[in-house]
């Protein structure tokens, strides 16, 4: 059931939630103009390029992607390297920095690392990372818009190495962080982990939805119906379409060596939202922030592991020992 305005907020403050995490004066913003976009950055020749990016097709396969040993350690290499360029580009935002600087920092990173930014080029799109700042839901063209204290911005970073695609998202403060904002993202967060850890081999994967919708709505927030997780690996964007809320006849179930992303976008306002002329930038309509958080995940023969960690363990989304911990799990 979701939270009402005049419930007590699920902080625990004892105030209604509407004067306290649910304060839509307190996260309320002005529409996110888009700025100038600079020309594609160059990658160097010895760096191996996804098929989409040197033919103009996908050749791979989009059936659900499942992993054998050997496919599965390039994979994890793959998403440890976007784990680490995640990492990296969040440890520079700040207020007065542009979109477009930390496009450049990412895409330095990926070089650094041998990886091609996965959606450079990927169906025209120009840049080497995606920034989604306030009411941008998703799909936000980095550019020369400075980050103003109080935003918040989400990095989505995809990285190609070893034939695989690693994907993974998270959601920064710029400069002071606000309490209802913070609600916002940490609910974000742990709304993510939640899902993940309801995944059972062999069981349906509206388990995720149903961990994610449910959690969110405890605390007052929607979830964006329209946009969910994917299966990857070799392909960007393969079967299954991961829903964040339940859906009737989602009769998908899930196996182990499966690997998919899962990636809900939490939302303090309405859920109508539009594209940009830009042909990528989804903005809500009413201006309120959004918040989203992505890990790649591999179904194990009992559950689920996340692979965009980094090879020592570094993530900015956070583990399912951090949920275990928050005593959530």
């Amino acid at each position: 059931m979701k939270l009402k305005s005049n419930d007590p907020c699920w902080c625990g403050s004892g105030a209604k939630h509407k004067r306290c995490h649910g304060d839509r004066r307190a996260v309320g913003a002005r529409p996110v103009p888009i700025g100038n976009v600079t020309p594609p950055r160059s990658v160097p020749d010895h760096i191996v390029r996804p098929d989409y990016v040197t033919t103009g097709r996908i050749s791979t396969s989009r059936k659900p992607q499942i992993q054998d040993a050997e496919s599965l350690t390039r994979l994890r290499h793959a998403c440890a390297v976007a784990a680490k360029v995640l990492i990296r580009t969040g440890e520079h935002v700040a207020v007065g920095r542009t979109t477009e600087q930390l496009d450049e920092i990412a895409h330095d990173t990926y070089i650094e690392l041998g990886a091609y930014p996965s959606t450079l080029h990927y169906r025209g799109y120009t840049k080497s990372i995606c920034t989604s700042v306030n009411g941008v839901i998703c799909h936000g063209i980095p550019d020369d818009r400075p980050l103003e204290d109080g935003d918040i911005v989400n990095i989505d970073v995809t990285a190609f190495v070893d034939g695989m695609h690693g994907d993974n998202s998270a959601t920064f403060h710029v400069g002071t962080p606000r309490p209802a904002m913070i609600g916002l993202i940490e609910t974000t967060r742990e709304a993510t982990l939640r899902g993940i850890d309801a995944i059972r081999p062999f069981e349906p994967l509206q388990n995720v939805a149903e961990a994610i919708e449910t959690f969110a709505a405890s605390r007052g927030y929607g979830v964006v119906a329209e946009y969910g997780g994917h299966g990857i690996g070799a392909t960007f964007h393969a079967d299954p379409h991961v829903n964040h809320c339940v859906v009737r006849g989602d009769d998908s179930f899930v196996l182990p060596g499966m690997t998919f992303t899962v990636e809900p976008m939490l939302l303090t306002g309405r859920p109508e939202f539009h594209q940009a002329a830009d042909g990528w930038t989804e903005h809500v309509d009413d201006n309120r922030p959004s918040a989203q958080f992505e890990h790649t995940v591999l179904v194990t023969d009992d559950g689920a592991e996340i692979l965009t960690v980094t090879d020592d363990g570094r993530t900015a989304v956070g583990t399912l020992a951090d949920l275990a911990r928050s005593g959530s799990a």
